[in-house]
């Protein structure tokens, strides 16, 4: 049976108060759950291939031409056929950060280099990688921004150094901005305004998160290199998003008002949680997502758990240990509940 590494796994434990998952704390949007659910009279029918309607409301969400955007079951699946597309000898990739993009290396060979960021640099990204995009033999290179299980967002001036270099050494960069929606100033991070004219620049984005869609699978990515986009197109197959998938999608992109009302709760509910972990004594990081990052006893997985709540067990990221956690970010009245149960398996 295939090892499940992920959070959510909300199959083999039914009933919990699931905060190993970072969904949007709102849930699904009404609208978008009747888009997907009218769109099942057409299902008899195959997707649109083009995905036509979903990427013209994804172009002017973003801001971005259409010829720019591809979409995918899910982000995971760009990563794949990325990296399928480019079959990269050597790549690196941080420690911690998201398994996927090592997953979808190894699966075709691929060296996988590891940029470990050390706690006592609170697990941020230095300036040492600039030595290495320098001196070493790479073809492709894996950020998250902000960094997930840690929730650490990068340094602007930084990451835009890290941009120039990829691109004047032609590596191709990878950077998965999947959680930079719930962080307090997302266009002082993004690196949409470093696309143009970038042959190797790829940003990543989905659906999953910012609108509670996990289960529908849609994500999306960003780059303005015409020969990467042929190369990473002729690694899917031609209906790869669902007509739900689509119709659910372009009916999110008009929630804005949903999404403005998650940030400022998000906002709200992390300072609760840190507050609350912190006067426990606990190290808490200051995660900037919906989800926050911190260390305590190394059985807090297994007696939350048995009190009906799954937090997520962060030791087997590579770079981490046991007694590494990450939460979510849920409603008011459930991160009480978090907060009660973790008192009461400590007494």
């Amino acid at each position: 049976m295939k090892e499940y590494i992920h959070g959510g796994d909300i199959y083999r434990h039914p009933d919990v108060l699931d905060y190993s998952a970072n969904i949007n704390p709102l849930g699904t949007p009404p609208g978008v759950i009747r888009a997907a659910k009218d769109s099942m009279e057409r299902v008899c029918h195959y997707p649109d291939a083009c995905q036509e309607k979903l990427k013209q409301a994804l172009a002017e969400y973003e801001q971005v031409p259409v010829e720019w955007l591809i979409c995918g079951n899910g982000a995971a699946e760009l990563i794949f056929a990325l990296v399928q597309a480019v079959k990269p000898k050597r790549a690196l990739v941080l420690a911690p950060t998201f398994a996927e993009y090592a997953q979808a290396l190894e699966a075709v060979g691929c060296e996988v280099n590891r940029e470990i960021l050390k706690k006592e640099d609170g697990f941020t990204l230095q300036d040492r990688i600039l030595d290495r995009l320098q001196k070493e033999d790479l073809q492709m290179v894996f950020l998250c921004n902000p960094n997930n299980p840690t929730g650490i967002l990068m340094d602007p001036k930084l990451l835009r150094k890290v941009v120039t270099l990829c691109e004047k050494r032609q590596i191709y960069l990878v950077v998965d901005e999947c959680f930079l929606d719930f962080v307090p100033e997302p266009e002082v991070h993004t690196l949409k305004g470093e696309l143009k004219g970038k042959k190797y620049l790829f940003l990543l984005k989905a659906f999953t998160k910012r609108y509670a869609m996990a289960g529908l699978r849609l994500g999306y990515g960003i780059t303005s290199g015409e020969t990467l986009m042929t190369q990473i197109e002729a690694q899917l197959q031609p209906w790869n998003v669902s007509t739900p998938a689509q119709e659910a999608g372009t009916a999110a992109l008009r929630e804005t008002a949903y999404v403005e009302k998650a940030r400022t709760l998000i906002f709200q509910e992390r300072q609760f949680l840190r507050e609350g972990l912190m006067k426990m004594g606990y190290p808490v990081l200051d995660s900037q997502a919906n989800y926050l990052f911190f260390e305590g006893e190394p059985d807090l997985y297994e007696k939350l758990l048995q009190e009906g709540v799954m937090i997520r067990d962060c030791s087997n990221y590579p770079g981490l240990w046991k007694g590494c956690y990450r939460i979510a970010v849920k409603l008011h009245t459930e991160n009480e509940q978090l907060l009660e149960k973790i008192r009461k398996v400590r007494r």
